[in-house]
């Protein structure tokens, strides 16, 4: 572990220090590419929504016309003219981009969220492991520190050749826990760094961080659901299709169209105008009742996902109690002095060194156990405050 973080800090700018989590999500949220490639899909789409509302093209035509028979006969036509819709119909379209458009900003802020928070799981279980690290560290010293003790009385006599195996078997166990911990660190650490655009980040945190108490369930859904940026864009786009129906009801007006006209012959010219327009008796049959159809829709969608949310929140909720109150079992400091006293008590010869392994053995499952259900407990925190990301 200690090679891995010495080799990514040869990598890093000079003077460049620790982060801590809001630093790293700060540089991912400056750096990852598929945040980044998703606001230029946001910014496309906003401005498709936008066109909607444009003009159609002006049009403009030329035609040029003979008499049948003896003597001169020639003329042209020109019309240059423009289609256009009653102006209300332009301010229900323009109200109706407008939502879509804000629940395209809210999508883009869902994205950005969901992976704000891969980032800060990753960054909770490389705590994790560092945490775990320095427990392995601190097994790894007792673990020489026995070997010399044992291999000293074996040359005295006070000790046999199954002591020492057995210390040096623990050893061996003590190391192959290292190696698996470096594997995972960098593992985790590499997928960090990807999120990051493979820009150096340095992240050695050993503490996780200060999490809001939760008292009330009914004051925290409130809170979550009314935050919920799933939810918002949903509301959006409900509204939006809400506001199609208004649009479709309004297609049943007549498209207009006005223009200029110059005719011209072989004796004189004239200039005048266009005035058209088309009724839409066929093109907008069963609109207003598809967009009603997709308006209600939408608002169905809304409330399912809204359910969905609550037993979802429940259910992180109900989980963050139960290791809420696991955590709170354990006396991390009664632990550590125990492994003290047991390593005293083993080398003034109070305990045989089996009664010592098995003792020391149950102690530091118990600590690896609390520190997965640490891990666990900020996790589902991070997932129920995930929107404040």
């Amino acid at each position: 572990m200690k090679k891995l973080i010495i080799t990514i800090a040869l990598c890093l700018p000079i003077g460049m220090q620790a982060q801590n989590i809001e630093q790293v999500l700060q540089s991912i949220e400056q750096n990852n590419k598929e945040l980044q490639s998703q606001a230029q899909l946001s910014k496309a789409q906003k401005m498709e929504n936008r066109t909607e509302n444009n003009l159609p093209d002006p049009t403009v035509s030329y035609s040029s016309f003979y008499k049948n028979g003896m003597g001169p006969g020639h003329g042209t036509e020109t019309v240059v003219s423009q289609g256009f819709d009653f102006p209300t119909q332009y301010i229900t379209r323009n109200r109706q981009a407008t939502l879509e458009n804000e629940a395209i900003d809210i999508q883009q802020q869902a994205v950005r969220r969901d992976i704000l928070l891969q980032a800060k799981l990753l960054c909770l279980d490389l705590i994790q492991l560092n945490q775990e690290n320095e427990l392995i560290q601190i097994r790894m010293k007792n673990a020489n520190d026995l070997q010399a003790m044992y291999e000293k009385r074996l040359q005295t006599g006070d000790a046999n050749a199954l002591e020492v195996n057995k210390v040096k078997m623990e050893r061996m166990n003590v190391q192959t826990e290292v190696a698996q911990n470096n594997a995972a660190h960098r593992t985790a650490l590499q997928t960090l760094l990807a999120m990051n655009g493979n820009l150096p980040l340095e992240f050695s945190a050993t503490a996780y961080p200060q999490v809001k108490e939760i008292n009330d369930y009914n004051t925290l859904r409130d809170e979550v659901i009314a935050s919920d940026l799933d939810l918002q864009a949903m509301g959006y786009a409900a509204r939006a299709a809400e506001k199609q129906v208004s649009v479709d009801k309004q297609n049943w007006l007549p498209k207009l169209q006005a223009g200029f006209r110059r005719n011209t012959d072989s004796e004189m010219s004239m200039n005048g105008f266009v005035i058209g327009g088309s009724i839409p008796l066929f093109s907008n049959r069963k609109k207003v009742q598809i967009a009603k159809a997709q308006a209600l829709s939408a608002q169905l969608l809304k409330e399912d996902a809204q359910l969905e949310k609550e037993n979802e929140l429940m259910a992180l909720y109900n989980e963050m109690k139960q290791l809420k109150q696991a955590l709170d079992t354990y006396d991390v400091p009664l632990m550590h002095r125990s492994l003290a006293l047991l390593k005293q008590a083993l080398e003034e010869g109070q305990l045989s060194l089996i009664e010592y392994f098995v003792e020391a053995e149950g102690i530091y499952k118990n600590l690896q156990a609390r520190m997965q259900l640490e891990n666990q407990y900020q996790k589902v925190m991070a997932n129920i405050y995930k929107n404040e990301l």
